[in-house]
């Protein structure tokens, strides 16, 4: 496989290696997850500042620590809400300010599963 294959696959195959591991700890902890999933649904509700704008924060700090998971889940959640590859080029850029060199390997791997996933909302696909 190729760098450039590996990339445009990343985000999808991290959520699909994911799932199965969510799957079986929620098993596990159920409470842990409720909790978790009632903390997410109030931290996204739409207020002051909309679902988007929420999800490429989220996107950003997922950027900032590194976190493949947090950056494919919260990139697919942010194309879904409608935000734009430029938009989400622009909260990887913050991120550079923020965090440095490690956001440039993260933000660019991060990108490029937002690209992923919004490409498979421009296709009318689902983009899981």
């Amino acid at each position: 496989m190729t760098t450039t294959e590996h990339t445009i696959s990343h985000g999808k195959q991290v959520l699909r290696e994911l799932t199965p591991l969510h799957r079986d700890l929620r098993k596990a902890i159920p409470e842990v997850y409720q909790g978790f999933g009632e903390l997410s649904k109030a931290a996204f509700a739409p207020g002051a500042l909309d679902r988007k704008t929420k999800e490429l924060i989220a996107f950003a700090i997922g950027v900032v620590e590194g976190c493949d998971g947090c950056i494919a889940s919260h990139g697919q959640a942010a194309a879904r809400a409608g935000a734009t590859r430029q938009e989400a080029a622009e909260a990887i850029g913050v991120t550079f300010l923020m965090h440095g060199g490690p956001a440039t390997i993260h933000g660019a791997r991060a990108y490029e599963a937002f690209s992923e996933f919004a490409a498979a909302v421009d296709a009318g696909e689902n983009p899981a």
